[in-house]
């Protein structure tokens, strides 16, 4: 087998390729872009057959992987606007009641179940809420966390669960979307012109995209990620977190304090370097994943998977369309 370890910058790079073949394919396989599966994914899938057929490994330097990953969740940490919140009114927090619901549901089946296979309790985590409310980013920034606490093959698992999580939600979306529409009657809230009567915020679009606004955008993402380091380190201090925290907790600081000075913010621009980042770590993420540690694991997971699948799509039916 031939074995290529890379530098980070050396690894960036084949990350990038990774994500472009992602791209090509999903451009050209209908099932890809049916079911929404991340280009990065599909990329870094091609490496995985790669190394299971014994014919490429790649080692490499993941300190990039960590530095995406915390701008990823910075960016989104600049969208906690209470303003907006508020707007949405008692909706909101009872939607916010019903996923805390779901998430604990999630997780102590997880658990459940990877006990009931005399597996460590915590591995249900990873096939849980991390990766089924969270997606791969949270599951690239969670299943190392786990790891270190000694759950073994935590990381490989979340993201495997992960990409299971975006199949099956898109298979048993629309289906029983479709059904509870039509069993409730509902009506589409379009006015006669075709589209929907909604309030634009101007911190949410801001128009065209220029170098002043990008250049704007990073600053706040270099500053919320380096006052955000002595964030975590009291958050840490507490409990475990994981190392993105402190940067979303002095973003979304940031952003409440801006709109309550009404300043204009680049939202748009942060938001785009918040996209290309989520996609060079998930690129990272699939390269450094070790599916083939997780042979032993094959028949607990695909029981606690199908497990949450029935879950999920009992509480969508029964409870989120109250």
């Amino acid at each position: 087998m031939l074995q290529i370890e890379l530098n980070m910058y050396q690894a960036v790079a084949v990350a990038a390729l990774v994500l472009l073949l992602g791209r090509f394919l999903v451009s050209k396989i209908p099932f890809l872009t049916k079911y929404c599966i991340p280009e990065p994914v599909v990329g870094g899938v091609v490496h995985l057959i790669l190394r299971s057929a014994g014919i490429l490994e790649i080692s490499f330097d993941n300190t990039l992987q960590s530095f995406f990953m915390t701008v990823f969740f910075c960016s989104v940490g600049y969208t906690a606007c209470f303003r907006l919140l508020k707007k949405g009114g008692v909706q909101v927090l009872l939607f916010l009641l019903v996923s805390i619901i779901m998430v604990a549901l999630q997780n102590g089946l997880g658990a459940a179940l990877a006990g009931a296979f005399h597996l460590d309790p915590r591995l249900g985590l990873a096939v849980g809420s991390i990766p089924m409310v969270g997606g791969h980013g949270t599951a690239g920034a969670f299943g190392p966390v786990l790891e270190e606490a000694g759950v073994a093959g935590a990381n490989a698992v979340a993201i495997a669960s992960a990409t299971f999580g975006l199949v099956a939600g898109c298979m048993i979306g629309g289906p029983l979307a479709y059904r509870r529409i039509h069993s409730l009657n509902l009506k589409s809230t379009e006015t006669a012109t075709g589209s929907a009567e909604i309030t634009v915020d101007k911190n949410e679009v801001t128009g065209a995209i220029d170098s002043r606004r990008f250049l704007d955008s990073a600053l706040y993402l270099a500053i919320a990620i380096g006052a955000g380091t002595i964030v975590s380190l009291f958050l840490n201090k507490l409990m475990t977190f994981p190392s993105y925290i402190g940067a979303m907790v002095v973003a979304a600081i940031i952003r409440n304090i801006v709109d309550a000075t009404h300043k204009d913010m680049p939202m748009e621009e942060i938001s785009t370097i918040g996209s290309f980042s989520l996609s060079l770590f998930l690129g990272l993420a699939m390269m450094g994943l070790k599916l083939w540690q997780l042979a032993e694991l094959a028949l607990p997971m695909i029981v606690m998977l199908a497990a949450q699948t029935v879950l999920m799509a009992i509480f969508a039916y029964f409870v989120v369309f109250i």
